[in-house]
């Protein structure tokens, strides 16, 4: 069985809800802290094993491209400061993995295009990773190890799960379960999308992150755009899943989506709050900004 050693990022998003700021700065260089997000996608990746990392990007995106390249001169000039370890530090960055970067393009468009273009990139026999820059876990085992987990186990297409209220089943594509292999990993029948809160078959919502078996890429080149004009990952793996098995593995952790404004504060604020450096002294500030504002 073939490890994953490549995984696909879909970055080409027009950040729209960010704007001014994603006029000239990509979303996924939005920072959590000190680290982009997209950068938390990467090391994800790089711990289950990855060396080759593709970026689907469209255009303004530049910046991506010079963060996870060498600037000799600004780690020149660090180290001639004393700044060692902040020198290192982008150094590392560069040698994570190996880059590759994709320019998205054709209609008609969806979550499925940026694996469209990037097929190229695949072996007929090779499994691979699938992200999108704006969403990330908090979690000890990082999702990416533990999707690969799930397909050490079973050899097949696996999504990230997440639990959700059934009231919010209105929101997310829903996962109805087939058999149960583990505590952590199901075999799906179908995902559901957004089928309200009566007709949710399972309280387990797909979310991004997906560990893909090659089977899929002809599935995907020959679908056909949904009612919103749109190829969709989620049409691809519920036609994968009539032909073969397809698992989704409830992912251990916190799930945070960066797309919109008050998503992004919250991340950045939990992450912060997790933080030895500073966290005990935000949370101390929050507290007492909070009983302020009461």
């Amino acid at each position: 069985m073939k490890k994953p050693t490549k995984a696909i990022i879909c970055a080409a998003g027009l950040g729209t809800r960010f704007l001014p700021q994603t006029k000239a700065m990509p979303k996924e260089m939005l920072p959590i802290i000190d680290r982009p997000v997209i950068q938390l996608i990467v090391e994800e990746a790089v711990s289950a094993g990855v060396t080759e990392i593709i970026i689907v990007t469209g255009s303004t995106k530049r910046a991506i491209e010079d963060h996870f390249d060498r600037s000799d001169e600004l780690e020149a000039e660090l180290r001639e400061k004393g700044k060692h370890d902040k020198a290192d530090e982008i150094k590392k960055i560069a040698e994570l993995a190996n880059f590759v970067y994709v320019r998205q393009k054709g209609t008609p468009k969806g979550n499925a295009r940026p694996i469209l273009n990037a097929q190229h990139l695949i072996d007929d026999d090779e499994p691979f990773f699938v992200f999108f820059a704006d969403d990330f876990f908090r979690s000890e085992v990082p999702r990416a190890k533990q999707l690969l987990e799930a397909y050490e186990k079973t050899g097949k297409s696996v999504i990230s799960l997440i639990e959700v209220d059934k009231k919010d089943a209105d929101k997310y594509g829903m996962a109805a379960i087939d058999t149960k292999i583990d505590q952590h990993t199901f075999q799906l029948t179908q995902l559901v999308e957004k089928p309200g809160e009566k007709n949710a078959p399972s309280n387990l919502a797909s979310v991004g992150g997906y560990l893909l078996t090659a089977d899929i890429l002809p599935i995907i080149a020959k679908e056909k755009a949904d009612k919103n004009g749109e190829i969709t990952l989620a049409d691809s793996i519920n036609e994968l899943a009539q032909q073969d098995e397809v698992y989704g593995r409830f992912i251990e952790g916190i799930w945070h989506d960066t797309g919109d404004q008050l998503k992004y504060i919250k991340a950045v604020v939990d992450v912060a709050l997790e933080s030895d450096e500073y966290g005990e002294k935000l949370a101390k500030y929050l507290r007492e900004r909070l009983d302020k504002s009461l």
